[in-house]
Order: C-alpha cells, then structure tokens, then sequence
C-alpha cells in the first residue's frame, strides 16, 4: 500500500496551468512563491507517503472500537494527528491571524489530494474541520470567531457538519432538530446520522455545526438555522468546561472507509444540548453550504487521489506480475507489456490527471474570487468555481471508482483477494460518489444552479476560454505532437458541450424536466470535454518546456498521456451529447413496473 505524491505533476499543474505566480501577487498569498510552494509539496508528499499511507492498511483491518459512547480509533491514528497539529498541516489555507499558514486554496488542493491518496480515512478528519473553519470564518460573529477559530485551525480541536437526520437525507427541507432560545443561547434537541468523525478522543473538544429549526422557523429549507454546538463547553478564558449535551449512540458499520468514524450523534437527552447561532436566523442553509461546497471539493479530491494511489498500486503489480507472451519475446512477459494492461492504466492515469487540473482550477478560482481586488475579476472568478465545483465533485469521484475498479482487474484474480491491497481502493471510493450530495444531485446543480440560472453565462465564458485554447493549438508546432488533431478534437469537444448546454437552457425555459433526465449524462459530458480542455492546456504548456530546452522525460509522457485521452476519452463526447439530447423521452416514458416493481 506504498504511496508517492505525483509532485511533479502536481508542480507541473500548479505553476503553468493554474498560474501560480499570479495567485501569490494576490493579496495575502505573497509568500507563496513557486520555489517556496515546492518546497512545502515536498515535505507535505513525504508527510503522506512515510506516515499517513503506511496507515492506511492497518486503519482498515483494525477498523474502529465502540465502548458506550466512546470511539477508539486504530494504533497509530493519534500519533499521526499529533504530527498533523505539530506540523500545521491541519488547514494550511486558513489565515495566519488564527494561526493557518496562509497558503492558496490551490496549494491545499494538492496537500488535500496527497493525504487524501495516502489514506481517505485519515484525511476526512481535517477535512470537515476545514470546512467548519471556512463556515465559521464567513458567518459566525467575532465571539464566535475568536472562541473557536483559532483551535480549529490548529487542529487541536475538529469540527463536524450535521445535516442529516434518519427522515432527511438530501431532503434537507425534512429537518426536525430543534433549538430553543435560552439567554444567549439555544437548546439544540434532535438525532443526525452519517455524521464523520463525530466522536474520537484525538482532540479534547469536537466543535458541530449543527442544522436545526427554532421555534417559529418557517417550514422548508426557509426554516433552517445554524448552530455551533461544542462537545465540551468553552469557558471565559478559552478553557473547557462541562461535557455538552451530545453524545454517539452508534457507529455505522460500512463498506469502505473502516478507520473512520460514521457517527449517529444524539443532541438533547438531558434537556438539550448548549448551542450559539452561527450568523442571522433561518439562513442556516445559506451557511452550511460554505462547508458543503468546502466539503464537495474535498471528496473530488478523494476521487483524485484514491484514482492516483489505485493506479500506482496496479502499475506496480502490473510491473512485477509475468503471465504470458508477445510475439518476438521469449517466455512470460511482464502484464504491463500488454495492450489492455496499458490501455486500463493508462484510462487511470489519464483521468486522474485531467481531473487534478479541473479541481486545482477550481481551487485557483477560489483564491482569485476571495482576494482579488478587482470586483470584476473576483465575480468571474466565483462564477466559475460555481460552475466547476459540481463538476469536480461528480466527475472526479465517478472517475475514482472506475479507476478503482480498473485497478483490481489490472491484479485479475488476486485483486479480489483482500490481501493485495487493490479492493481497499475499491471499497474505500465508493462512497465518495454519495456523501456531501450523490452525483444525481450534483448532476442536477450543474444542470440547475449553474447552467440554467445565468442562461449559461458562467459556462459560456468557459466555452470561450477552451475556443482560445483551441485556437493556440491549431497555431502551435514542434515538439512532435499532432497540433491539427488536438485542436480538431478539442474544437469537437467544444461543440459537443456548447450544444448540450443550448440544449439544457432552451428546456428549461420552457419548463420541461427532460434537463433532469439528462443530468448525468451532462455532468460526464462536462467533465470529458473539461477534461479535454485540461489535457490541450497541458499539451501546450510541456511543449512550451520543451522548446525550452527541458529534456524532462516527464514531460514527454504528458504528451502521450494527453494523446491517450484525446483517442480514447475525449472521443467519447458525442456520444454522451446524443445521451443528453436524445435519451430524455426514454428515461421518462418508463413506469415502475418496467423497473421492476411488481404490481
């Protein structure tokens, strides 16, 4: 289960196409030079690779222990988030004013990718403590702020986000949790589900954000506030007090993820659990959704990085692994040699590399729109993380599991025996396409929020910028690469999305639900075609290097790899654009017993 951070293609990504040098002019991110950046990937992939990926195995046959309450989580979990809190890594983008280190929202895509890759089940914890930071950092008040922040970006204490109930799922609008007002307090009473990292003893407080409704809150998701609800209360001097109100009744027992804690938490049993309103009254929604899009690139992020340490692993054994011939070899061959052997790696490696650059845009795009002094830019800038984070939620964690699967067929029979490690990928990235909104539902944000809304405003400016890039690869020439095809099929893979996107904006505006229908297959277009765009920009940036005189052989593959993906994924675009636009009717002409329900 040995990991390496891809640092540099992480490097590679970060400095020529989401333009480093340019976020750290951005105020606050001075300090992040590309020379500095690198150095920080460097020590962060060693962090990942020495520490957290050497856990991964162990955390998953060890599993979790349950005692009346309290959760024990696998030997070296604690040692390991001591060095998280010791070595900042907790939240590196959260501000140095409570004690973060400041870093660009894209140099923490990368660090979330490796500890991500290295062991999912460890990462989930600071990742919902990031989220919880950013909710906090946005809305809370400065008591709030002042009493929480700074040992949630540390680390020393985690944060939580509670949303579901047993009768809510993603129907949030169904959330029966209560807060009575008290002083200057509430009384929070109810059960959330499904709730991560929800009780451990690695930290000596847990901080939840819990929704929940007062008592005159209109119905729906109208009616919805947010709260912070601590396990221990915080006195006057920062210190801990009485344990709150709250408590883990039970643990869920699941398919992947085993080292981490799936928490149904009770809020109430003893008069009501100590909660303090996060920002204005019935806005809790607006709030949670802060740490939900947070969250959302996170789990992309998990795809990505499940993806990357799936594909070493089977790369790996496909390495070691001799079974039989090729013409002109004598004897048994290595399985790497063969053709579908290279075909399924490379569909992992291909994949996995375009989605980086699609999240880590996202996340340059966080940056841009929180930072730059330039209302225009900063507006743009958040139209198009709007637009890309359902993209890189869905897309990255769906490429997860297939690559995942990829794996464990690259092993053939041994990678359905649990001792080569390879079903571990495949189970841990399971969930990842469900929790923090299944992909139908991002599927239909995409398709709703971020499409329809602005008539395809956010995504015509994309639209534009992969015209440009198509327009400088018809233009290019040397380094041995087959400009006119590149732009042929990025300009094909343009149409294909341009078209898809008319198509979803005229149904709306006459009130159809066929969108819905083809919300899916919308996301997996976008994401083919984004991913085209992300692998063009690559081509042109290696080769760029190349003619600079980098003799890199790092830089050759990506061009190969980028010939893969232009053959074998982007050609898949129109396709999916007759999936869009053609298949509605037969999705919504079935009834439930062609489905299989019986009369």
């Amino acid at each position: 289960m040995s990991y390496q951070a891809p640092l540099q293609d992480m490097t590679f990504v970060l400095t020529d196409l989401c333009g480093l040098a340019e976020l750290s002019q951005l105020p606050g991110l001075e300090d992040a030079t590309p020379e500095t950046v690198e150095a920080i990937l460097e020590e962060a992939g060693k962090f990942a690779g020495q520490v957290l990926a050497p856990l991964n195995r162990s955390g998953d046959e060890a599993g979790l222990g349950f005692d009346n309450g309290r959760v024990i989580v696998p030997e070296g979990w604690q040692e390991a988030y001591d060095q998280i809190v010791e070595m900042g890594w907790n939240s590196p983008a959260a501000s140095p004013e409570h004690g973060g280190m400041g870093l660009p929202f894209a140099v923490n895509a990368a660090i979330q990718e490796m500890f991500n890759g290295a062991n999912t089940a460890f990462q989930l914890c600071p990742l919902l403590t990031q989220g919880a930071i950013e909710a906090i950092a946005h809305y809370a008040s400065g008591d709030l702020q002042e009493t929480y922040l700074p040992k949630l970006v540390t680390g020393e204490w985690t944060g939580t986000m509670n949303l579901t109930e047993p009768q809510a799922g993603s129907d949030l609008a169904a959330i029966r949790s209560k807060a009575a007002p008290e002083g200057d307090h509430y009384r929070v009473s109810g059960q959330k589900i499904f709730i991560t990292y929800g009780e451990h003893e690695m930290t000596e407080n847990i901080v939840h954000l819990v929704l929940a409704r007062l008592p005159d809150a209109p119905a729906g998701v109208k009616g919805i506030s947010l709260f912070v609800v601590p396990k221990f209360m915080v006195n006057a001097d920062g210190s801990l007090g009485a344990r709150n109100d709250v408590r883990c009744v039970s643990i869920e027992h699941k398919l992947g993820i085993h080292a981490s804690p799936t928490c149904t938490l009770s809020f109430g049993d003893d008069g009501g659990a100590i909660g303090y309103l996060v920002g204005e009254p019935n806005q809790g929604l607006t709030y949670m959704f802060a740490m939900m899009n947070s969250a959302r690139l996170g789990v992309g992020l998990q795809g990505i990085g499940i993806a990357e340490h799936a594909g070493q692993h089977a790369a790996a054994y496909a390495a070691e692994r001799k079974q039989g011939g090729r013409p002109g070899s004598a004897g048994s061959v290595a399985i790497i040699e063969h053709p579908d052997v290279k075909r399924m790696l490379g569909l992992i490696q291909a994949r996995t590399q375009a989605a980086r650059v699609l999240a880590y845009r996202a996340a340059a795009a966080s940056d841009i729109a929180s930072r730059s002094t330039d209302a225009d830019v900063a507006a743009k800038a958040q139209r198009r993380l709007d637009l890309l984070i359902p993209v890189v939620k869905g897309w990255s964690t769906e490429m997860g599991n297939v690559s995942a699967s990829l794996g464990v067929q690259v092993h053939g029979g041994m990678g359905f025996i649990e001792e080569t490690g390879a079903a571990q990928h495949f189970r841990d990235a399971r969930i990842t396409t469900i929790y923090e909104g299944t992909t139908g539902i991002q599927a239909l944000d995409l398709i709703g929020r971020k499409i329809s809304r602005d008539k395809g405003y956010a995504m015509a400016e994309l639209l534009a910028d992969m015209d440009d890039t198509a327009a400088r690869l018809g233009a290019a020439s040397g380094a041995g690469v087959n400009w006119e095809g590149y732009a042929k099929s990025l300009t094909e893979a343009t149409a294909a999305l341009r078209a898809a996107t008319n198509w979803i904006v005229d149904q709306a505006a006459s009130h159809s639900e066929l969108p819905q229908a083809s919300a899916c297959a919308m996301l997996d277009l976008a994401g083919v075609c984004l991913g085209a765009w992300a692998m063009a920009d690559s081509v042109l940036a290696a080769s760029a290097r190349i003619a600079a005189g980098d003799s890199a052989a790092f830089l050759r593959s990506k061009l190969r790899i980028a010939e893969f993906y232009r053959t074998q994924i982007a050609a898949q675009a129109p396709s999916l654009l007759a999936q869009v636009t053609l298949g509605a009717d037969a999705v919504m002409a079935f009834d439930a017993a062609d489905l299989g329900v019986s009369a």
